[in-house]
């Protein structure tokens, strides 16, 4: 094959010839090209809930409302309003016009000294040093996550437990080790499996109390216990504390920074659950460093993580001291109250279900609910029995595989009461039309029958 040439003149003097095909060739490799691929951070997050609900490809029974018991939000149904002092907090900050502008990163100091002073006990006090303002709780987690951690260390996370901590975790390169609770003492940790995960890359154990998803709260004794393997391995703990106070009556809510004399504590909470501000994005860390174990680096460190953002929203932040100190404690009794109720219907109702087992809950606004599967044999796990739970009663629940504990459900007993006893009413009759007596149980039958 001829191969065609052509001539370049340079510098207006002598002629190059030059291969055409061969300086065609090396013109296309260098030709420049669209190669815009995601970042490996965001090919790495991954939100367990978001994957599993999108993937319910199911409709509603059409000949009945909706009843959602699966979503978190204590305000989506209405019947859970603020207090009008956390309202009239807002309009004031609105109306001072001195809330506009940039705060610091961590929050202006008169709202950290109004959430120091709302939490700081002789046990474990607390300074407006010591607080760092974040975008809601799920921001404070991150930042602990990131200053206490980096890639290819790890964190003890609960299991069954909220998924955000993986979610954050992995995106960041942390690995995620999961330890047991234990659902028939009332999801309290399995200690021992907790200290035989402990290795020379694990960064910190998260602990949350009151749970999301159990709904359970620690003894005092029992939160002791979990400082005391802390203390043993030197970890600290990020202490998940965004229900707060949010226990029933009869029961006792201890934070775990009020037990430690030693251990370090990175605690988060917020406005979202306690006050009923969800979407207000208002959290914190508080950190609790009483034998300086943390030092200047880690709070350096959240300084300068909390720099990526400047910060929450400087209006919330602007009426956080009237809100803290403003609130009534009838506001407070008053949500206990209804999500206890609520709770105790729904425990009641779904305790008499055959093929159910309900585990009876003690603060927060969820509810875990087991379900024996060897009696539903034509579902194949807990999303598929939730799935067909909508398709046929038009009743929504949140598998707990969402939450790394297959063969069981949550529920969010935030619902209206009408809407609480309907939704059971209707899992009743779900549960009694699919129910189907274990082969081994008849067999066992018959043999006492002889």
């Amino acid at each position: 094959m001829e191969h065609e040439s052509y001539g370049i003149q340079v510098n207006g003097n002598s002629v190059h010839h030059v291969n055409r095909s061969l300086y065609q060739a090396k013109m296309k490799i260098r030709e420049p090209k669209w190669n815009i691929k995601a970042s490996e951070m965001s090919r790495k997050t991954f939100n367990p809930i978001r994957a599993i609900v999108d993937s319910m490809n199911v409709e509603p029974n059409p000949s009945k409302n909706m009843i959602a018991l699966s979503i978190g939000d204590p305000t989506i149904f209405g019947n859970l309003p603020t207090d009008d002092n956390v309202l009239q907090a807002m309009k004031e900050a609105i109306d001072s016009k001195k809330c506009n502008g940039y705060a610091p990163a961590i929050g202006y100091q008169k709202s950290r000294e109004a959430v120091s002073n709302f939490y700081s006990c002789p046990e474990a006090p607390l300074a407006a040093k010591d607080v760092i303002l974040t975008s809601g709780c799920s921001q404070a987690i991150e930042l602990a996550i990131a200053v206490l951690c980096n890639p290819g260390q790890n964190i003890l996370v609960p299991r069954p437990g909220f998924s955000l901590y993986k979610t954050l975790a992995v995106s960041m390169g942390i690995d995620v080790k999961l330890y047991n609770l234990l659902p028939e003492k009332s999801w309290e940790i399995d200690l021992k499996h907790l200290e035989s995960l402990i290795d020379d890359k694990t960064c910190c154990i998260i602990v949350n109390n009151p749970s999301n998803p159990c709904g359970s709260v620690f003894s005092k004794s029992h939160i002791q216990k979990i400082i005391a393997v802390a203390s043993r391995h030197c970890t600290p703990i990020l202490a998940d504390e965004i229900y707060a106070e949010m226990v029933f009556s009869g029961c006792k809510y201890t934070s775990v920074a009020s037990l430690s004399t030693d251990v370090p504590i990175l605690s988060c909470g917020g406005l979202a659950k306690r006050w009923l501000v969800p979407g207000w994005r208002m959290g914190w860390i508080l950190i609790h460093d009483r034998k300086n174990v943390f030092g200047n680096e880690i709070r350096e460190g959240l300084v300068k993580l909390s720099q990526r953002i400047l910060g929450p929203c400087t209006i919330v932040q602007g009426a956080l001291e009237a809100i803290i100190n403003k609130t009534p404690q009838e506001f407070y009794d008053n949500t206990i109250s209804f999500l206890k109720s609520n709770s105790d219907i729904c425990y009641t109702a779904l305790s008499t279900v055959a093929g159910l087992r309900p585990i009876k809950p003690s603060g927060a606004m969820y509810l875990m609910v087991g379900i024996n599967m060897e009696h539903f044999p034509e579902f194949e796990s807990d999303v598929d029995f939730t799935e067909k739970l909508i398709a046929e009663q038009s009743v929504f629940c949140l598998p707990a595989t969402c939450f790394e504990y297959p063969n069981f459900f949550r529920i969010v007993v935030t619902v209206s009461e009408d809407m609480m006893l309907e939704a059971c009413t209707r899992i009743k009759e779900f549960c009694e039309q699919h129910y189907h007596l274990h082969t081994d149980s008849i067999i066992q039958d018959i043999e006492c029958d002889k």
